[in-house]
Formats: structure tokens, sequence, C-alpha cells
């Protein structure tokens, strides 16, 4: 056990460690969009990097945000197109970054509705604070912690996002159970996410800073499948966007937690 606790321990440093040095890489006179998996990791190639930026929400969806905001987008998805956000909903986004799905998702839920930002990243919390303040936007909280341990109360949420996160934990059945666990009953999961081939090689899932340039971690289709089917929730549907990597894409992944009604029954 102790041989998996130092493991884990030492995964989420360099992926803390590497997430602070984007943050801190973003200014105003800063353009590379340096990111963990985006433009200016050096761990990707030019083709790869393209599949991690902010290009793809579109210019239309990016409108009112601040430009640090995109630049230290560090996804490989728009997991809030797909969410299909309501007035007054309750939103998590798991591994928050720079805030852009945050925003984004608080303009969607609108004033009536809130939006929750949980990153483990000191550096990334201030930028996203600093983002909010110059979008304007009221309805956010930003939290610090794990996603392996959501500092929220059971069946707080409507929903819960993530983008291109979930792949650089170590424990990720925990992270899909703590998504279940603040899902409220009928609540929505929906998050743009790496799926590894089910042939990928050991020697890239053995490489850290593949891993933290988010590869190596990635679950496979029947791997996420099974991890959310075991937290409990329902209608799992992993529909691949685009590749990411020789052995790899991006991919929606999406799932409900059962209504109470139907947890009740046998």
């Amino acid at each position: 056990m102790a041989d998996k606790v130092t493991k884990h321990d030492e995964i989420r440093e360099a992926v803390r460690a590497r997430y602070a040095a984007a943050a801190e890489s973003v200014g105003p006179s800063d353009e590379s969009g340096s990111s963990c998996c985006g433009p200016g990791s050096a761990d990707l190639s030019d083709g790869q990097a393209q599949a991690f930026n902010a290009s793809l929400y579109g210019d239309t969806v990016q409108e009112g945000l601040p430009d640090t905001a995109t630049m230290a987008s560090l996804g490989c998805g728009n997991p809030t197109a797909v969410a299909d956000l309501k007035p007054g909903e309750t939103v998590l986004d798991l591994g928050s970054g720079g805030g852009i799905d945050v925003l984004l998702s608080a303009k969607r839920v609108g004033p009536t509705g809130k939006a929750y930002g949980l990153d483990m990243t000191d550096e990334m919390l201030t930028l996203a604070r600093q983002n909010q303040r110059k979008a304007g936007v009221d309805n956010v909280e930003w939290l610090r912690g794990q996603i392996e341990d959501v500092p929220l109360p059971s069946e707080t949420v409507d929903v819960v996002t993530s983008n291109c996160v979930i792949n650089l934990s170590a424990d990720k059945s925990r992270v899909l159970a703590e998504a279940a666990r603040v899902l409220k009953p009928g609540g929505r999961f929906a998050v743009s996410d790496v799926v590894a081939d089910e042939d990928m090689d050991a020697a890239t899932r053995a490489d850290m800073a593949q891993w933290t340039g988010c590869i190596a971690g990635a679950l496979t289709r029947r791997e996420f499948e099974d991890a959310l089917a075991a937290a409990g929730m329902v209608d799992v549907e992993v529909v691949e966007t685009h590749r990411v990597h020789e052995k790899a894409a991006s991919a929606i992944i999406r799932a409900r937690k059962p209504p109470r009604s139907d947890q009740a029954r046998p």
C-alpha cells in the first residue's frame, strides 16, 4: 500500500508542478498558450498540440472571455457544449485551470445558477480569479482541493464537467465515485477526456512526461464505461471526437446519476 500511495503522490506532484508552470507562463504578452496539454508542451508533437487548445471552443463561444482564460485552456474538447446546461443549475468543473469552462458554464446557467471550479494548483486558482474579474461574472466559486476528494457535500450539483483532467489522476475510480457522490439524483456527468486505445504500449503508459502531457494516464473506452458503472452511473456514452495521439483519442463521455426512484429499486 505504501508504494501505491507514493506513486499517487509522485504523479499528483508532477501534474501540479506542470500546471503551476503553465499558469505562470500566461501573461498579457504571452501568446504561446503554454499548457500541460496544449501548445508549448514539449512532450507533444505539433499535431497533438493543435488537439489541446482553446480553438476547440470556436471564436463565438469565447466572446467576452479574457485572453488569459483562453490562453490557459488545457483541454481536449468543449464539455459545456454537450452538458445541456439550463438556467438555475449548479455546475462543478473538475480541474478548472484558468477557468474557461467555469466562466462559460456560469453564463449558461445564468444569475440564478452557480458554477464551481475545483483545482489543486494555487497558481491556476489565482489566474482563474483574475479571469473571473475581467469577465465580470459573479455566480462563480473557486474551490481548492483534489478531484479525488471533492470539498462539497453529497447531492450538491446538477452537472459535473471536466476538460482533459480525469486522465491525469492516479485514482480515476475515486474521481468518478466523487463525481457521482456530489451529483443530485438525476444529475448529469459530461466531460471531455483522453481515451486510450486498447493496444497502447507499456512504454508510453510508464512515461511520466507523457502522463502529465495527458496521454499515458488515459483509460480505455471499456475501462471508462466500467468505472462509471461501478460508481453507480447509468446511460454511459463515450463518443470519440478526434485523435490526439497515435494510440489515443479525445472523447466526450456522458453519463447520468439515476433518479432517487431508480436508486430505490431492487
